[in-house]
């Protein structure tokens, strides 16, 4: 099976647990469970709906974050992206993980109140 997966980011190393505000994403191209190709693309200036579609024209199957608003989550499965949250640390590790078929959504739906970024987890 092919997945590209897409990790947010700002150091190109680790999650960016608030995946609206990541400076770029790392995307992973894997086939039969192995990485075979990586690319880092810059997204759009953060909006409500954007970055779901913005993914999604990129083909992206998987996103794996720390955290993501419930409206974002519904709109990605619009797009037939996959949603795991409460990923932390390395990029490498929750890769590994997940393509390991051991990396489950342990997050939460963020909550946010009148521009209040604040998540609960």
């Amino acid at each position: 099976m092919e997945l590209r997966i897409a990790f947010p980011t700002n150091d190109r190393l680790n999650v960016e647990e608030h995946f609206g505000h990541c400076a770029e994403f790392k995307v992973l191209n894997t086939k039969g469970g192995e990485v075979v190709s990586e690319e880092f693309i810059t997204p759009p200036p953060h909006a409500p709906g954007v970055l779901p579609k913005f993914l999604g024209e990129h083909k992206i199957t998987t996103v794996i974050t720390g955290g993501m608003g419930a409206m974002a989550i519904n709109l990605f499965k619009t797009q037939n992206i996959d949603v795991i949250l409460g990923a932390t640390g390395s990029i490498a590790d929750n890769l590994n993980t997940f393509l390991d078929g051991q990396l489950a959504s342990t997050g939460s739906a963020c909550s946010h109140h009148h521009g209040d970024h604040e998540c609960n987890h």
